[in-house]
């Protein structure tokens, strides 16, 4: 009994702290005094059942493990969960959500982010490791007695708080419901509207959440009907490039066929010069030779020794003797062939003689 009696106060005590800790928040970033959460008191549930749940998971964990790595896993999984599980279920309930961290690195959902895990984490080792032996430590000077007539009377204070703002949250589902504003600002408007001719219960709740975002049909329909546009536009607009790519692809492909084309033409004409000036520096020599040669070719087409005329035989004759000329010419050098002529002519006259 006195260890659930002392999870109460528990509970209570962070609950204060925890609203402590966002009204100085909120007063750094709006210069004003912001009385938070959905009770008119000084309390902030969230915070008393993490602390809670922190208590009792370590209570069991610790009889194996009271690392203070355990105990940052544990804080950073039960806060994260307790976090992302009220901002979904007071968002079905009451069709707005009242924190959102979508803008925030390596967030879930909108629901929780990263940093604020990390500070759960490094909050339950202060829970675990400090605030609660103090705490246990200071509860003990009282008696079990006074400590459950106090926490008796702060749950008294808790449900009566907790069945007021009940009725305020009723009415403003009511008006969230009926507007007929298709934007979160103008929901806003309209519900800052409703609570201000109401009692002070009613118009503290319009200042508490300064950052509400309010989720009715329209305006969901009109967050889907921004994203559905935002869709087909961003499409076109891959349509649009891919449509560029290819015919820039097609200009570059055409470009290079055109480069390609006058590119073999230059090479051809330069091949066709090129065997025009080996042909004009072909020296004479060169070109009766082949000249003979082809003659030869021509020859041995036409000629048959069977059906030639004497005369065709004649000629073939006298083609032979002077290729045989030109042959022996070629065999020797100008100086030998003097000297065969010289030799020639000398025994021609000695046999004349």
């Amino acid at each position: 009994m006195e260890q659930f009696i002392n999870l109460v106060l528990i509970f209570f005590s962070f609950s204060l702290v925890g609203w402590c800790i966002e009204v100085v928040l909120k007063y750094r970033q709006y210069h004003r005094f912001i009385n938070r959460g959905f009770l008119t008191g000084p309390c902030l549930p969230i915070y008393g059942s993490g602390a809670a749940l922190i208590t009792i998971s370590m209570y069991i964990v610790s009889r194996w493990d009271d690392s203070i790595g355990t105990t940052f896993v544990v804080s950073f999984i039960i806060c994260g969960t307790i976090e992302y599980l009220a901002s979904f279920f007071m968002e079905k309930k009451f069709h707005a959500r009242w924190w959102d961290y979508s803008q925030r690195p390596m967030n879930l959902n909108g629901r929780i982010w990263i940093g604020n895990l990390i500070l759960f984490g490094l909050g339950g080792l202060i829970i675990h490791k400090v605030a609660n032996p103090l705490l246990l430590q200071l509860f003990s000077n009282f008696s079990l007695v006074l400590r459950e007539i106090v926490a008796a009377v702060l749950s008294v204070i808790f449900v009566a708080d907790y069945i007021l703002s009940h009725f305020v949250m009723k009415l403003v589902k009511q008006g969230i419901e009926k507007s007929e504003a298709d934007n979160t600002e103008e929901i806003g408007r309209e519900i800052k509207l409703l609570l201000s001719d109401k009692a002070i219960f009613y118009r503290r709740f319009a200042d508490a959440y300064p950052d509400v975002i309010y989720r009715t049909e329209k305006v969901m329909a009109r967050m889907e009907a921004i994203k559905a546009e935002t869709e087909k536009l961003r499409a076109q607009a891959e349509e649009k490039i891919d449509e560029l790519t290819s015919k820039l692809d097609n200009s570059i492909d055409g470009i290079t066929s055109k480069l390609d084309s006058g590119f073999d033409e230059i090479a051809s004409k330069l091949d066709s010069e090129k065997e025009q000036l080996i042909a004009s520096l072909e020296s004479s020599s060169s070109i009766k030779s082949t000249i003979i040669s082809k003659q030869d070719e021509l020859i041995a087409m036409l000629y048959k020794q069977d059906e030639a005329s004497d005369e065709m035989k004649e000629l073939v004759a006298f083609i032979d003797e002077k290729k045989q000329i030109i042959q022996n010419r070629q065999k020797h050098s100008p100086a030998q062939l003097v000297n065969a002529f010289k030799q020639e002519k000398e025994k021609s006259t000695s046999q004349a003689q």
